[in-house]
């Protein structure tokens, strides 16, 4: 298990500031994780990782700690859990469920068919 707080507190830390730059940072996360290998379980990996794409990562340091991104991604958490949600990547598309990796490619087929 990868312990994953401080790129959940990236992502909504830039959501806030602006959600398609923070889809491109989740993309990135997604791929330094499951791609390259990288631990994102270390927060200067994903500071390192926001920095790429464009963000401070002086500013994304600080808010890591910051009340307010802990207590927002508290409640992305809880109310994720409440809709099923039990581990990552997890994806609702027309409220139909796909958990991992290794379901993209159905994913993806569901998108293209419109349903099954």
């Amino acid at each position: 298990m990868i312990g994953t707080v401080a790129a959940l507190r990236a992502f909504y830390w830039a959501h806030d500031q602006d959600a398609a730059r923070a889809r491109v940072l989740a993309d990135a996360i997604y791929r330094a994780y499951f791609v390259e290998g990288r631990d994102i379980s270390d927060p200067a990996v994903v500071v390192d990782i926001a920095r790429a794409h464009g963000f401070d990562g002086a500013t994304l340091e600080s808010a890591l700690a910051d009340p307010a991104v802990k207590d927002r991604a508290k409640r992305e958490v809880e109310s994720a859990i409440a809709r099923g949600v039990f581990g990552s990547p997890f994806f609702f598309v027309d409220g139909e469920p796909f958990w991992g990796s290794d379901r993209i490619p159905m994913l993806e087929e569901w998108i293209r068919r419109g349903g099954w």
